[in-house]
């Protein structure tokens, strides 16, 4: 399935909650399944500047495709990492860095997060385009 199309079905799967509470109560579900990231990967190094609760994140290489794990001390955060990575991982390096991540504005989920909220889960989407960005320029040396 196409990154886009991804998308798409996050942002359907939101549409069918009523309200912020309900997607809030989702997206604290999704945090719940997300499985944990080992102790000895949650280092300095891997975890997310700007946050306002701890969130680790870590990417690596399979077959040319990136794949993303991470946890957070906090369930939301859980949540919103659930759905970078159902939406990011086991991608193409290029897929990752020419998308434009519309399914957050499509969703409203910046503006239904607080301020914080809103700028931990824009600093993951950062540090998922670095990790691309590196695996892209490796990848062609």
């Amino acid at each position: 399935m196409r990154l886009r199309e991804v998308e798409q079905e996050v942002i359907k799967e939101l549409a069918m909650f009523e309200s912020w509470e309900e997607r809030y109560e989702h997206l604290i579900t999704l945090g719940k399944a997300l499985p944990r990231i080992a102790e000895t990967d949650r280092t300095e190094n891997k975890l997310i500047k700007g946050c306002q609760s701890q969130v680790w994140l870590n990417a690596h290489m399979d077959k040319n495709r990136i794949f993303i794990q991470a946890d957070s001390d906090a369930i939301l955060p859980r949540g919103i990492a659930a759905l970078m990575i159902r939406v990011y991982s086991g991608r193409l390096p290029q897929e990752i860095t020419s998308s434009e991540a519309t399914f957050i504005s499509e969703i409203g989920l910046k503006e239904f997060l607080s301020p914080t909220r809103a700028n931990g889960m824009l600093a993951m989407l950062k540090q998922i385009k670095f990790y691309a960005m590196a695996f892209e320029i490796k990848s062609s040396m």
